[in-house]
């Protein structure tokens, strides 16, 4: 809410704010100095400041169009709340969000991201901050398992209501996928090398999808790294291509060319263009939908998890028309 309480919080920033707006879970200020926006965070101090770090090392590498962080007046990274509520403040540059359903935005966004992964090989600073490198082996392990665990608990739960049936009814052949892609990534040697990913300290943003892309005049401004991880960049990229996917149909013609757009800026390795196969292929809209489920009040279950399956149902013989059409490619 914009109160006596935002002020407060702004005035511990050496700003002059003009105006101030509501956003997508945020405040928006107008300032003398641009605008800037205001954020809750629930995370740790000391991973706010590697955050910030990282940014500062992706701009020394040559990719400029990053959010940067602002201090407090007291040299700060986030200011409380009398009631212990975290806040902190970034740059924020307005621009348009990228648009997946126009196809000149996808080629674009991706052509954006290939130049941001190529300023996150930071060896020394992720040598610096001691964090490990994402194991995608041992995720995809822990995924199925609990999987697996769904189902049972489907299959002995007596009064099931409509959606239970449904999601019961199609269980099957998504486990079968998700321990067939989690089979055929063991037998890959080397494609999921996370100590080679530590070793060179590959760095992603971690949640790439077109609300964390912004256009401003032909540049591609990324914004919200809160989830940035030492990983494959082939992460970030099957994250923007599968949504630009699903919201096109899985069009091979597009597919393609969003491909031929990442890789002329960043070429693909033989490694990675099988590990995009492989991330491509794991269940995991249907998997977050069995687990938000689960993980919820059984008894209200809302009627959009329905549509939602629908739609992966819907789309699947395409998803998996479109991977065998990648592997020809």
């Amino acid at each position: 809410m914009i109160d006596d309480k935002t002020t407060a919080i702004l005035e511990k920033y050496d700003i002059r704010v003009l105006r101030l707006l509501k956003g997508r879970g945020a405040i928006l200020c107008e300032t003398e100095t641009g605008i800037k926006i205001l954020k809750e965070y629930k995370g740790s101090c000391t991973r706010l400041l590697l955050q910030d770090r990282l940014l500062q090392e992706i701009r020394k590498k040559g990719y400029e169009y990053t959010e940067q962080l602002v201090y407090s007046r007291e040299g700060e990274p986030v200011v409380k709340e009398e009631d212990g509520t975290v806040y902190y403040l970034k740059e924020y540059s307005p621009g348009k969000e990228c648009n997946i359903r126009e196809y000149k935005d996808c080629i674009h966004a991706v052509s954006c991201l290939a130049r941001l992964h190529n300023a996150m090989e930071l060896k020394d600073l992720a040598k610096e901050m001691e964090i490990s490198a994402y194991n995608p082996v041992d995720e995809w392990e822990k995924q199925n398992r609990e999987l697996k665990k769904i189902k049972k608990y489907l299959k002995q739960k007596k009064q099931k209501t409509e959606f239970e049936y449904y999601l019961l009814s199609n269980f099957d052949p998504f486990i079968e996928k998700a321990e067939k892609v989690l089979w055929g990534m063991k037998q890959e040697k080397g494609i999921f090398d996370h100590n080679s990913i530590q070793q060179q300290g590959i760095f992603c943003h971690g949640d790439i999808q077109h609300h964390n892309l912004l256009f401003q005049e032909g540049k591609g401004y990324f914004i919200n790294f809160e989830h940035f991880i030492l990983d494959s960049p082939i992460r970030d990229l099957t994250l923007l291509f599968r949504k630009i996917m699903e919201k096109n149909n899985w069009s091979s013609q597009l597919g393609n060319q969003v491909l031929e757009a990442y890789t002329k800026v960043r070429p693909f390795t033989e490694e990675e263009r099988k590990q995009l196969y492989y991330r491509l292929s794991y269940p995991e809209k249907f998997r977050k939908i069995a687990n938000f489920y689960y993980n919820t009040t059984k008894s209200w279950i809302p009627g959009k998890n329905k549509e939602k399956l629908e739609s992966i149902l819907f789309q699947e013989a395409e998803r998996s028309r479109y991977l065998e059409d990648y592997l020809q490619y």
